[in-house]
């Protein structure tokens, strides 16, 4: 259409799923927890399926827990789907993940009634699970099977903090490991997540609304560093092999580098273990993490390369023992362009001021991008709080991020060729 017509959010729709859905694994207050598999899960997912056929759309759990609503297309081709994850942390807020996942379906609701049938498929999602919050391992475990990334053994080899198996927990709501692979989708032609920031940007910039310009790659390090005990006080400063002197260089190092380049670089040093931990005594060892990030994926390299070169180097000048795995590897992944600039076209259409930023968190979305185009949509977050009961994002905000996802959805599905 020549002009477009604004599309109309309920806001009190909106919070009602977002408290009625809250209630599924509630503390009494504004915390939740929602671990994949739990009971708390089972109704939150129940109730979302029901939500999708009270909107008019095609319900229906895949054989990994992902909740799908559908709205048929009227031409054939791939699908456009939103949405994000039901779990949470423990204890998580209202608005991380779930949001997503609701915010899908209410875009696909308004669409339905404003606009009707569209010439492409639309879909909504809740993600089984994204939080590791219940399976230290699971990380993605609903996006990893809609792209074929989960192995055959995975279901018995992950193992939940308590010790029982993925397979067993899946067994005990009624899915079939084995079935798995059958989760796995070909059809999806472009992804929009919509999300909360978990960071303090936006309210920083005065702005309810961003458009993700890319995902930040993270990698996690676990480094040891060894030296040689000795007496804190006869022992000189010159002939002493001290972890802990090389760790406080090293700790320093890398997040000032991090500073210097400044954003969206960041790089945290977040868990040390000293052996043996006393006052007088030079340790043994030190052992410790660094977790890295950059959305961009030449500089997320130059910054790991720059990190390793620095440790390598303060080790060898310290007479020190150094090594590391790499716990966590998750590549930068750049947001699709077009998709983005779809994005930001339909905030205009819609009166939605937004500004461009990149995720310095991982998302489902990073999946999503192995089979399909690209975006998502940040929702201010006050004080930059996630990950918390406190989390909170107002719902004007809210209503203007789905806004902007759902005039998004029509330019790709119903203008779409």
């Amino acid at each position: 259409m020549e002009e477009r017509k604004k599309i109309f959010i309920d806001p009190a729709f909106v919070e009602r799923l977002i408290l009625d859905m809250a209630e599924h694994g509630s503390d009494g207050g504004t915390g939740v927890s929602r671990t994949v598999y739990s009971p708390e899960w089972v109704e939150a997912t129940k109730l979302y399926a029901r939500w999708c056929e009270e909107a008019g759309l095609e319900a229906r759990m895949d054989s990994v827990g992902n909740v799908w609503g559908k709205l048929p297309g009227s031409t054939a081709g791939g699908s456009i789907v939103s949405g994000s994850h039901i779990d949470s942390q423990t204890p998580g807020g209202r608005y991380d993940g779930i949001l997503g996942a609701l915010a899908g379906l209410i875009a696909l609701k308004a669409l339905k009634e404003q606009f009707g049938t569209p010439k492409k498929s639309l879909e909504c999602i809740a993600f089984c699970e994204e939080e590791s919050s219940r399976f230290p391992s699971a990380n993605f475990w609903g996006s990893r099977a809609i792209t074929g990334r989960t192995a055959a053994t995975d279901p018995d080899t992950t193992i939940a903090f308590t010790g029982e198996t993925m397979a067993s927990a899946m067994r005990d709501v009624g899915l079939d490991p084995a079935k798995i692979p059958d989760a796995k989708r070909n059809d999806i032609d472009t992804f929009v997540e919509l999300h909360i920031e978990q960071g303090p940007i936006l309210e920083h910039a005065d702005l309810p609304v961003a458009v993700v310009t890319g995902i930040t790659g993270i990698r996690h390090y676990q480094v040891e560093l060894k030296g040689t005990q000795n007496h804190a006080g006869a022992f000189p400063m010159d002939l002493r092999r001290d972890p802990m002197a090389g760790f406080a260089e090293i700790a320093s190092g890398v997040v000032n580098t991090a500073h210097r380049w400044g954003r969206p670089a960041v790089t945290t040093v977040g868990r040390v273990n000293v052996r043996p931990n006393a006052t007088a005594i030079i340790p043994d060892t030190v052992s410790f993490t660094v977790d890295a990030r950059h959305p961009d994926p030449v500089q997320c390299q130059k910054l790991y390369e720059t990190h390793e070169a620095f440790m390598l180097e303060v080790a060898k000048r310290r007479g020190l023992e150094i090594s590391w795995k790499v716990m966590i590897d998750h590549p930068a992944c750049p947001s699709d362009q077009g998709v983005v600039a779809t994005l930001k076209a339909a905030a205009a259409d819609q009166g939605v001021p937004v500004m461009l930023m990149a995720s310095g968190a991982g998302h489902d979305s990073q999946q999503m991008a192995r089979i399909a185009k690209m975006a998502m949509i940040f929702v201010r977050s006050k004080d930059g709080r996630s990950h918390t009961p406190d989390e909170f994002s107002s719902i004007p905000d809210i209503v203007a991020g789905i806004e902007v996802l759902a005039a998004g959805l029509y330019r790709l599905a119903y203008e779409g060729a």
